[in-house]
């Protein structure tokens, strides 16, 4: 069963304060796996797209966006991610025609669909294999904790409405590691959406991106529209938000924890109310992925891309990578 993140992560006091110890620990051995790992240079260049909270930022709209950049410029990327909530241990590339969420995960469905992706527990196995593969850049979704692969530019993406939360290290608050050192191996921060916690100046200092994600071409329109929507994501309350600035009038909606496989009982009730109310049921593409095939043509998938403030900026960070990889292949 997963669970959705505690309340008390996004504010301080006792509990967290009492937790907080584990969190120096969590924090220290995250730390100590670093400082004493071997990174495997694979030959190609790598770009991370990561963060510093447990759950969704916004990360993999960008991995996909920079694949899509990437490929129009020659640099023949590669994804590669965990596929967390698969079974497949890999290193395997991804079919979307052959695979499923539950052997590889739903956002490697999502990835695979902008450029060649791959999914594996060991991403030094994965890297490999898409190197080997043909792979002249890889990017990471997510594997900003980890050791395994050298990293030639780290993206780490904040989302404005959540920011770091309390800013404590699990269990005692959202974050993989302390705030300062995660924030110094960051070569540029993407703060995704509104900075609703006052980002702006906690990150000075730092190569900072704005975005946002907006719809997709071929997304419905809502607007003046009312609907039942539901969500499995890190924020569910975000793509709530997000389908209220389209325009819709979210009437009903329900809450599931990130990466919750679904069934037909699960879904039955929301599925029920929304026909008897004559609503249309949308969800993020996401989720759309864990649903059972019976149930995909009752919801509609609303698609989301990713919309920079400074384009030029993104293209200075990004450009010596394409070069190197031309120059590789």
């Amino acid at each position: 069963m997963r669970l959705s993140a505690p309340e008390f992560w996004q504010r301080d006091g006792v509990l967290p304060a009492l937790l907080a110890p584990l969190g120096w620990g969590f924090g220290a051995a995250g730390a100590l796996r670093r400082r004493v790992a071997r990174p495997l240079a694979p030959g190609v260049p790598v770009i991370c797209v990561g963060n510093l909270v447990l759950g969704g930022a916004g990360k993999t709209p960008i991995a996909i966006d920079l694949a899509v950049r990437l490929t129009g410029m020659g640099a023949h990327p590669h994804l590669l991610t965990r596929g967390y909530g698969g079974t497949l241990a890999g290193p395997t590339r991804v079919d979307p025609k052959r695979h499923g969420a539950r052997e590889v995960g739903d956002e490697p469905l999502l990835l695979a669909r902008a450029a060649p992706t791959w999914v594996a527990r060991e991403r030094r196995l994965s890297a490999k294999a898409a190197v080997a593969a043909g792979a002249r850049t890889l990017v990471l979704d997510d594997g900003f904790q980890n050791p395994g692969l050298a990293q030639d530019l780290r993206l780490l993406v904040v989302d404005g409405r959540l920011g770091f939360g309390n800013r404590r290290v699990l269990p005692a608050g959202p974050l993989r590691e302390p705030l300062g050192p995660g924030l110094a191996r960051a070569d540029a921060v993407v703060l995704m959406g509104e900075d609703e916690r006052n980002l702006a100046s906690l990150l000075a200092g730092k190569t900072m991106l704005r975005a946002r994600l907006i719809p997709r071409p071929g997304a419905p329109s809502l607007r003046g529209s009312e609907v039942a929507a539901f969500a499995g994501i890190g924020d569910p309350g975000k793509f709530f938000a997000f389908l209220e600035a389209q325009g819709a009038r979210v009437m009903l909606s329900r809450r599931f924890p990130d990466h919750q496989p679904y069934d037909e009982a699960m879904l039955a009730p929301l599925l029920a109310e929304a026909a008897r109310r004559r609503l249309p049921v949308i969800a993020t593409e996401k989720d759309l992925v864990r649903v059972p095939p019976a149930l995909r043509s009752e919801i509609t998938g609303f698609p989301v891309g990713v919309e920079w403030a400074d384009e030029a900026a993104l293209l200075s960070l990004i450009s010596a990578i394409a070069e190197r990889a031309r120059l590789n292949g």
